[in-house]
């Protein structure tokens, strides 16, 4: 393990007084001395220099919600989420079928709901490019599929088959499936799908691994482990890493609950922590999906969104949602919650507003519509908000899906991420790639300008924007800090692990409208490079 000393430009601590310092040093993986006094004392024969020349240092990113095995698997199949339209999706999937003629299947995803009209791609234009090969495409947002009439027909899906409780077909005016799977629906076509062997599950694994560190990210919270979209449980794909060294990040993973079973998976789940012990991997948390998302009228509200699509689903009913949660936390699971309406949000409030007895640090993810009068409830119940800040644009999803089936009301109580802040709540952020882009300056970028990056649209509700130490502070001592792991990492200081990232430039000396611009130069673990940029 090498000695090293990071000089010649701004260290951004993160630290509890968000201290900047100018020098750090670092032997056999730890954080030996900061500022320059302290690490010219530890300067030695051996001791690499690395010049920042005014390049910024600060904590190594984490990801508190991320599916890095899902956006891995994604980018070595068919990636349809650099597409810009609908055009361009039916052209990449052909492309990919002439690249894979002997592939008996069609599948991969990353299409956005708002490159579509209504948000739902149809069959009939999938079936021009892939013929008599089934498709299965999964949506960027991970809540749905589009599937062609080739799939369809072999799980046995036509007008007749009803929509399961926790989903819906979307149809035709003649009532036949047109090509769209939203939320439970999925499931009548995975039972079709091929199998995905340990191999591709482990090579999805490392390139996911390798696309967070080029990034920046040193750890993360893999927020779905267990059975989930067509992909099986991807504890033996962690474990398998872990144990035989390929693990280079620090991961905490979150246990699914099945929606469609109850208490008695407590006990299962149990078992299945036990099992959760590795080097680097370990599963304390249980991740509950409560709703679904606003674009395809699933998330829950309070009331019913406009028109006549009714206010959303509760995947878990709210009763048995406030006995399981106790009874989780009495066994001292982490709670790791899904919740994106203002109903799904007060209901996980409710329910562990009887479960806080023990320092578990449960987090609501995503928090895109909360009722104003429940802000205040995360800092009075302990409950960390885990923002997805890149969401936080005026982009299509949001001008042509979301916002007009909210109504200009609600729709102005989106990504409250200065209001919880000055509610004193602690926030962690995470990008749910490949629901969108892994990279933490994009979603920094986005928090403080509440605009896409690179673009001079107007800002979406600019009050709720973040001040840049705040975002960066999200998406490090606070992700570090929710996933307990602040006594090892997040944060630059003594006696902490060397896990470390060197932007190419300074933000804080940016106009906040450049920060985008900002690229990882080297990332680093434990003291080890993990990522060196060329």
């Amino acid at each position: 393990m090498r000695d090293v000393v990071f000089a010649g430009g701004p260290v951004a601590t993160m630290d509890a007084a968000r201290s900047f310092t100018d020098a750090v040093a670092v032997r056999d993986g730890r954080i030996v001395a900061v500022g320059r006094d302290a690490v010219r004392e530890r300067w030695s024969a051996r001791t690499e220099f690395v010049d920042l020349r005014g390049r910024l240092l600060l904590p190594g990113f984490h990801d508190a919600h991320v599916h890095p095995v899902y956006g891995g698997i994604e980018r070595l199949r068919c990636d349809l989420t650099d597409c810009l339209d609908a055009a361009q999706c039916l052209r990449q999937v052909e492309a990919y079928q002439r690249a894979h003629p002997d592939a008996d299947w069609v599948l991969g995803g990353g299409w956005d709901m708002g490159q579509f009209p209504g948000g739902a791609p149809d069959r009939a234009a999938l079936d021009t490019v892939t013929g008599a090969r089934p498709a299965y495409l999964l949506n960027r947002d991970h809540h749905g599929a589009w599937v062609n009439t080739a799939a369809l027909r072999l799980a046995g899906v036509d007008r007749h088959t009803p929509d399961p409780p926790d989903g819906r077909i979307e149809r035709d005016a003649d009532g036949e499936p047109s090509g769209t799977l939203h939320e439970g629906a999925t499931r009548l076509v995975e039972e079709v799908l091929p199998p995905t062997g340990p191999e591709e599950y482990l090579a999805g694994l490392l390139e996911g691994q390798r696309h967070l560190h080029s990034r920046g990210v040193t750890s993360w919270h893999d927020a779905i482990v267990g059975p989930y979209l067509g992909y099986d449980d991807l504890l033996p794909t962690y474990l398998d890493a872990d144990r035989r060294g390929l693990l280079t990040g620090r991961v905490r993973g979150a246990l699914w609950w099945d929606r469609g079973r109850g208490r008695e998976q407590v006990e299962e789940l149990r078992h299945r922590r036990e099992k959760a012990r590795g080097h680097r991997f370990r599963a304390d948390t249980v991740k509950i999906m409560q709703d679904g998302v606003c674009e395809n009228f699933t998330a829950a509200l309070l009331l019913p969104y406009l028109g006549s699509h009714g206010s959303g689903l509760s995947f878990v009913d709210s009763e048995l949602l406030a006995e399981v949660v106790p009874e989780l936390a009495a066994a001292g699971f982490q709670l790791h919650f899904h919740a994106i309406g203002d109903r799904a949000v007060r209901d996980v409030l409710d329910a562990l507003a009887g479960a806080r007895e023990r320092d578990l640090r449960h987090q609501i993810a995503h928090v895109q519509v909360v009722h104003p009068s429940d802000v205040p409830r995360f800092r009075e119940l302990g409950v960390v908000a885990t923002i997805q800040p890149r969401w936080a644009v005026n982009d299509a999803a949001m001008t042509e899906l979301t916002a007009p089936r909210l109504g200009h009301r609600r729709a102005g109580w989106q990504y409250p991420f200065r209001s919880l802040r000055a509610a004193g709540a602690v926030l962690a952020a995470g990008s749910d790639w490949p629901v969108s882009e892994a990279d933490p300056v994009l979603a920094v970028h986005v928090a403080v300008n509440r605009s896409e990056p690179g673009t001079d649209d107007p800002p979406f509700l600019p009050e709720q924007s973040l001040d840049l130490v705040d975002a960066l502070a999200a998406y490090t001592a606070g992700s570090a800090w929710v996933n307990h792991a602040d006594r090892e990492t997040g944060t630059v200081e003594v006696g902490k692990a060397a896990d470390l990232v060197v932007l190419d430039r300074n933000p804080f000396s940016l106009p906040p409208q450049e920060i985008w611009r900002c690229e990882v130069d080297l990332t680093m673990v434990d003291g080890g490079v993990v990522h060196e940029r060329r």
